[in-house]
């Protein structure tokens, strides 16, 4: 009897795939109101600005240098971020409590399901066609320590740290200064370091 075979890790395709359903989730129970509305609301905008800047930093880019002709399915996607950060940013601007509120989530949700698919049918198939298991298992990777930059829920005692006003604000704030923190940690990692072993 042969050993098993080695359970196959999570890709950059696998993990986008699952955040898209995550940020699917949080709008479904936004439609569906509650008490806790205004915190799910924050709980997407800090979501979708982590989701989308590691995709703005890292995923596109990738397929822009690697796949030709790549850039006529790239530059809509973000043309489609870049309305879903105006959309949030209007809803930020109406309030949860808005009377124009509900309308404006239910148009903000199937932009963002149609920005999902294109990325579920046409972008993330080019990447799996064009790279190997083991990049995207890597990229995936490098996805994980991107998204770890930004802390997990604001915090008022955060002050402290670098990216403590990551997510406080407006949405397209917000959204700035998490592209910003994903750029300066990628400037970095590209600069030349200490030798090996030094402290």
């Amino acid at each position: 009897m042969g050993s098993p075979e080695p359970e196959k890790r999570p890709d950059v395709v696998d993990v986008l795939t699952a955040e898209h359903r995550q940020l699917e989730s949080l709008v479904s129970r936004l439609q569906a109101g509650g008490p806790d509305r205004a915190a799910v609301f924050e709980q997407l905008v800090h979501d979708l600005a982590v989701h989308e800047a590691a995709e703005e930093m890292l995923v596109h880019p990738t397929a822009r240098r690697a796949v030709f002709g790549a850039d006529n399915v790239v530059r809509p996607r973000l043309d489609e971020e870049h309305e879903a950060k105006r959309a949030l940013a209007h809803l930020y601007d109406l309030g949860v409590d808005g009377p124009e509120f509900d309308q404006a989530l239910d148009e903000f949700a199937v932009k963002m399901a149609e920005h999902a698919a294109q990325e579920e049918q046409v972008e993330f198939p080019l990447l799996r066609k064009q790279f190997s298991a083991a990049k995207l298992e890597n990229m995936a990777a490098s996805l994980e320590t991107i998204e770890s930059l930004a802390p997990t829920r604001p915090h008022p005692h955060a002050g402290d740290t670098a990216l403590a006003n990551v997510f406080t604000g407006p949405p397209l704030a917000v959204f700035d200064r998490m592209r910003d923190a994903v750029r300066e940690y990628l400037h970095n990692q590209r600069q030349p370091g200490e030798a090996p072993g030094r402290a």
